[in-house]
């Protein structure tokens, strides 16, 4: 449907188009040219919305650019990982388990077994 034509006349002649009623040099609200004005702005923000809001679920929860970007290394296999990883995904090692045993040689003193 065509809302551009729809149209009210302050005066009181009565036109059937709105080319007709601004020929005659009536004083109109082009009530049409409104609607149409905002169901074109409607449909642009439905645009992009959807297009935000696909953007936000290609983005991992979580996850900040320095994050990923950020990366350390596996003291096993000596390969880059993510800085928050747990688990190296290269030779599946614990991270937590070699800080543990590090701390627990740290603490430990210094035995040695002499052998005569």
């Amino acid at each position: 449907m065509n809302f551009s034509n729809l149209f009210i006349t302050l005066g009181g002649g009565h036109y059937t188009s709105l080319s007709e009623a601004q020929e005659a040099g009536a004083a109109t609200i082009n009530y049409g040219l409104f609607i149409t004005s905002f169901i074109r702005f409607l449909i642009i923000v439905f645009v992009i919305f959807l297009v935000i809001r696909q953007m936000n679920r290609w983005k991992k929860p979580d996850q900040h650019p320095m994050d990923a970007m950020t990366k350390k290394e596996c003291p096993y296999c000596k390969t880059a990982i993510p800085s928050k990883a747990i688990k190296c995904p290269n030779c599946s090692s614990d991270l937590d388990d070699w800080k543990e045993n590090r701390s627990r040689k740290k603490t430990s003193p210094n035995l040695r077994l002499k052998i005569k």
